[in-house]
Parts: structure tokens; C-alpha cells; sequence
């Protein structure tokens, strides 16, 4: 959740405040938290970082309302001379991906420059994960020569003044010796080069995602053109949150322009199109819509519609299936126009008993101090090396494959952990996935369970192993056996009724090097399936 102040003077310019509109705000889904004379604030759902401006906050909510339905349409320039983008391969492994734009013409003001560093603060901790997943630059246009490189550079020849600094540092120097710095030092962590946008004349605009140059990198009063960059390391991700800040400061009256970025352009403001259902949408909500209703409903949240096709601009990062629409239909139907219904069935309630059994596995892993952690079932391509992997049909990020094992994800938690406190003993029961042509869908389901210990070793792992059989009542085997992410030696395979059901070991090193993982790490992962059998006899 990120809650945010927007100055009611000039929220009111847009719409005048009354009690019906207060209660429209919430009803929207953002709710109303305080409200004072000078300011309005409100609390945004992390799935809708658009609104986290005044600019995109009012053209959302006047569509809410009926006064300006559907989305605007934003002219974008094609690139003038120089405006480009040269990338360096050497970024690759370090923060190789960057979607850049130009806007002209916008006459800054104290509260316009307090909207743009408000937003890009917001952006950088919600979609950017602190940073880690992208940082945002804006410069004044007026202090750069164009074109301009994105390139990787040794700490050493990283030289600039920082953003409030006074003298100039190295790379090093301003992970060390600045506020900021030290803040996001760990993102930089363990790279030989670091990420710098330069100028045609070799100056440094920044280094991200740390900081600006005090020279190039602060809008003032003055500035009427801006160069603004995204970087980090999925592209789809930067387009979209270049989308959301060019058009709020179109929205102050900018013209937008491209910049080429080899063989494409950004941004682009094309609207995607999706299908949806009406008898989908009825089913799910319960009601009984026509599509004369649709057509009203769809614009109301800031889409088109047509033809059973929906029209979603380029900067909803949030619609990624046919059911975010129908989510967006029932918001503008009006959670309060729902009208509750008692089921015309009776049941009688009763827990899965394998659930029963899933929650006494994780209450003895509990009661040995395990941390117990839930994990998405998609994972990259790059954290699974199984060429059989199950693909997800028009995935919109770079979680594109069902996962066929836990550790993918195990040691995903660990990674983005590193710097936290030590032991981290974490144990996940989830769900894993392989193909089965047996199965109605081609996609055999399983619940697996999956132990890690950092630091931990074989025998550790074992013991854990070794009290759960035995609170279990079940006898299991090992026997030696290869793993092609443990090491060789101390790697076995786990045996119940002379069944395989899975492997224990300690972490090979370059796995562990591969995720970045700072301390020896033992696992045991099995599958759950052959325990249930057991347990239900």
C-alpha cells in the first residue's frame, strides 16, 4: 500500500470535494484517509501505480465519475536528431535494459517539481522494489548533449559530483561516503563495472540506481525540457513506468518525443487490446450484464470498448487478464450496488484431509524454529536449467514458466535475503508442475516439500529429516546420488516404500555463486503425494 498527500487546492481545481465524492473516492478503491484543508490523502493499492500522481490520480477518477470517460490520447513525437540511446553490451549481467523518452515545453512550478520527485520516490519502492528492480532518472535537457550512451564503467573512471554534494567522487567513494550511497550500496554489490548514463561529451548524468549528478541530474523552475530514463532489468516493467511518468507530465502541459533505442523506440502509447467475455464476466460477478452495460462500465475505469475487445493504455500495469477487467467492471458497477446471496445448497463443512496433513507437517517444522515461506508457482527462465518446463501462454512479465521443483524458489528467498540475519532456516509445502499426458490437461500437479538451511550442512538437514519421518510414523531410505545443483558426495536420494520421493544435500558452490547466496545452504525437497498415501492408510 502506498499512501499518498496530493495538495486539495489544487485537487480541487479538477473536482470540487463533497461528501458524495468522498465517498466515489473510496468506492474506487483508494481510500480516503484523512482530509484537512490543505491536503487530501489517499491510500493506493500496490497494482495501480498510475495513480500515484495528482495528474494520473484526477484523469482515473473524472473517468470514475462519467465526466471524461475512456482514456486519453497522447501525441508522441518521433525522435528529433540525436535523440537516441546507445546501450553497452558490457551491462548484461550488470542493468541491461533502459527505456528513455524526452518531454518539451512544460513551465515548472514548486508544486509540479514536488508531484515529479514525489512519484519517482513512489515508483522507485513500489514497481522498483526499492530500486532493485529499476531507477529513474530525470534530467534537465538544457545541461545534456545528445545522443547519449548507456554504458558500464570501472569504479575508477566513474568520476562526478553527486546530487547535494560539493566535491567530486569516484564510483566507490559515493557508495561510501554518501547518504544515499550507502542506502543502495547493496544493489552494486559484488560488479567489477557499475551502470552511468553519459553525455556526447563524456559528461556523467548518473549512476544508477544510485544517484544523480549535482549538475545534470536536479529540475528547477527553470527547466522546461527533461530527458528521462528508466534502467534495470525487464523491459516490459520500464516501459510501462516510463508510460506512467511521461503522461503525468504531459499532463502539465509537455509534448512527448521519442528516442531511439537501436531497433526500437520508447515510449510508445499504444493501447493493448484484450478480449472479454460477457457470459465470463456475468459468471464471476453474479450478475446479469448486457452488453449495452459493458460498454458504459469499461469506460468508466479508463479503457475503451468495442466489440467484445477492451482498449487498455499503456500505462495500466495492472491488466494482465481477461478477469483485471472484469475486476475493473465490477468497480465501476459498484461494490455497494452487490447484493449478498445465501447459496440454494447444504453442505456440510469439513477440512481436506490433506490439508489436515500439510498443517501438522508444518506445525512440527515450526515447532523446530523453520520459517515457513509461500512462493509464486512461475519462475524465469534463468533459475531452471529442465528443458521440459511447462511455458505460461502470453505471460506479461519475465516469469514465463511453471516451476518444477521448489528450489527455484527457495533459493530466490534466500538470494533476495543475503543481507538479513543469519540462520534463515525456511521451509515452503507448494504446489510443482510437469507434463503428464495422462492428465486431462496435459499438467500433472503435486505438492512438494521443501526444507533449506543456511548455513546448514548435510547432516543438520538430516536430523530435521530424520524427526519429521519419525513424528510421521514413516520409514524412509537414502541412498548416494547426483543433483545437478548439490555437490557430489554429499547429495542423496530419499526413499519411501522403495519409492523415490525426492533428494537431500548441501548447495554445490556454484549454485551458490550463481544466486548470489553468501552462505553454505543444505536442502531436502520431497514430494508429498507418497506421505499422504501412507498417512490416509
Amino acid at each position: 500500500m502506498a499512501k499518498i498527500k496530493f495538495n486539495r487546492k489544487e485537487f480541487e481545481k479538477e473536482i470540487k470535494l463533497t461528501k458524495e465524492i468522498e465517498e466515489k473516492i473510496t468506492l474506487f478503491g483508494t481510500s480516503l484517509e484523512s482530509l484537512t484543508d490543505e491536503e487530501i490523502e489517499v491510500e493506493i493499492l500496490p497494482n495501480r501505480p498510475d495513480l500515484l500522481s495528482l495528474q494520473g490520480f484526477i484523469k482515473a477518477l473524472k473517468a470514475f465519475l462519467g465526466k471524461e470517460t475512456g482514456f486519453v490520447k497522447y501525441k508522441v513525437n518521433k525522435p528529433e536528431k540525436d535523440y537516441s540511446i546507445k546501450i553497452d553490451p558490457a551491462l548484461k549481467n550488470i542493468r541491461p535494459c533502459t527505456a528513455c523518452a524526452i518531454v518539451k515545453g512544460i513551465d515548472f512550478n514548486d508544486a509540479k517539481i514536488k508531484v515529479i520527485i514525489d512519484l519517482q520516490e513512489k515508483l522507485h519502492a513500489t514497481v522498483g522494489r526499492n530500486r532493485k528492480k529499476l531507477a529513474i532518472g530525470i534530467y534537465p535537457l538544457e545541461k545534456i548533449n545528445l545522443p547519449i550512451r548507456f554504458e558500464a564503467r570501472t569504479p575508477k573512471n566513474i568520476k562526478f559530483i553527486p546530487l547535494e554534494e560539493t566535491r567530486e567522487l569516484d564510483g566507490m567513494q559515493i557508495l561510501q561516503r554518501t547518504s544515499t550511497g550507502r542506502t543502495y550500496a547493496h544493489l552494486l554489490e559484488n560488479l567489477d563495472k557499475f551502470p552511468v548514463f553519459v553525455d556526447a561529451k563524456n559528461k556523467i548524468l548518473s549512476m544508477p540506481p544510485i544517484i544523480n549528478s549535482d549538475e545534470t541530474g536536479k529540475i528547477t523552475e527553470q527547466t522546461k525540457d527533461v530527458f528521462v530514463e528508466c534502467s534495470g532489468f525487464d523491459f516490459e516493467t520500464l516501459k510501462k513506468t516510463l508510460n506512467i511518468i511521461v503522461t503525468t507530465l504531459a499532463d502539465m502541459g509537455g509534448q512527448i518525443y521519442q528516442m531511439n533505442l537501436g531497433k526500437m523506440a520508447t515510449p510508445d502509447l499504444t493501447p493493448e487490446k484484450m478480449k472479454i467475455s460477457l457470459e465470463n464476466t456475468n459468471k464471476l460477478l453474479g450478475l446479469d450484464l448486457k452488453e449495452s452495460d459493458i460498454q458504459k462500465l469499461i469506460p468508466r475505469m479508463g479503457c475503451n470498448y468495442s466489440d467484445g475487445k477492451v482498449e487498455i493504455p499503456a500505462w495500466r500495469t495492472d491488466v494482465l487478464h481477461e478477469v483485471d477487467i472484469i475486476e475493473d467492471i465490477a468497480i465501476a458497477y459498484g461494490y455497494n450496488n452487490f447484493i449478498p446471496e445465501i447459496p440454494k445448497v447444504a453442505t456440510t463443512g469439513a477440512a481436506d484431509i490433506k490439508e489436515k496433513y500439510k498443517t501438522k507437517i508444518a506445525d512440527l517444522l515450526a515447532g523446530l524454529g523453520l520459517l515457513e515461506i509461500s512462493s509464486y508457482h512461475l519462475i524465469k527462465p534463468s533459475e531452471e536449467e529442465d528443458k521440459n518446463l511447462i511455458e505460461v501462454v502470453d505471460s506479461k512479465t519475465e516469469y514465463k514458466f511453471l516451476r518444477p521443483s521448489l528450489l527455484p524458489s527457495s533459493l530466490r528467498t534466500l538470494a533476495e535475503n543475503k543481507d538479513n540475519e543469519y540462520p534463515q532456516n525456511l521451509f515452503e509445502i507448494g504446489t510443482v508442475f510437469s507434463k503428464n499426458a495422462e492428465a486431462e490437461t496435459g499438467i500433472k500437479e503435486t505438492e512438494n516439500l521443501i526444507i533449506s538451511l543456511t548455513p546448514g550442512n548435510f547432516t543438520q538437514i538430516k536430523q530435521i529429516l530424520n524427526y519429521l519421518t519419525k513424528n510421521l510414523e514413516i520409514n524412509y531410505e537414502i541412498e548416494s546420488s547426483v543433483h545437478p545443483n548439490l555437490i557430489e558426495g554429499r547429495t542423496a536420494s530419499i526413499k519411501i516404500n522403495d519409492n523415490k520421493v525426492g533428494y537431500i544435500g548441501e548447495l554445490h558452490p556454484q549454485t551458490l555463486k550463481e544466486w548470489n547466496i553468501k552462505m553454505p545452504c543444505s536442502v531436502l525437497e520431497i514430494s508429498l503425494e507418497e506421505i499422504f498415501k501412507i498417512l490416509e492408510n
